[in-house]
């Protein structure tokens, strides 16, 4: 009888700890796939800083990828018009860790003529 309350408490407890273990772990993914997104924004405001055009004829309608240390951001930029008006430009940027999705959607004002790119929103999408 004592035998099988001394295993019963030692599975709870191995549970127990393969929960928070397995917690922890899923936080810390959840964290960088965060960051990894958000640097693929930045990456992406860099860009349209760079050029406002960006991204007509530089990359297909498929967006591109950013490489964060041992991750990768995909990123997509889209504008209305190519050549870029003034007008806005909407970013999405994902980025997936050990199944933990993160995605970003940004908001930007562009004008055209002074290349000044201004951030109208930074929202978090599921």
């Amino acid at each position: 009888m004592i035998g099988a309350i001394v295993a019963l408490v030692g599975v709870t407890l191995a549970i127990f700890a393969s929960s928070f273990v397995d917690t922890g772990y899923g936080y810390q993914a959840a964290a960088q796939a965060q960051s990894v997104a958000t640097a693929g924004a930045e990456d992406a405001l860099l860009q349209l800083n760079r050029n406002a055009n960006f991204p007509c004829g530089t990359v297909d309608a498929s967006g591109y990828t950013v490489p964060v240390g041992s991750s990768t951001a995909s990123v997509m930029v889209t504008q209305g018009a190519c050549p870029a008006t003034n007008g806005t430009a909407t970013i999405i940027s994902s980025s997936t860790v050990s199944n933990r999705t993160s995605k970003l959607s940004v908001v930007v004002s562009i004008n055209a003529s002074t290349s000044q790119v201004s951030i109208l929103s930074w929202t978090p999408t599921e």
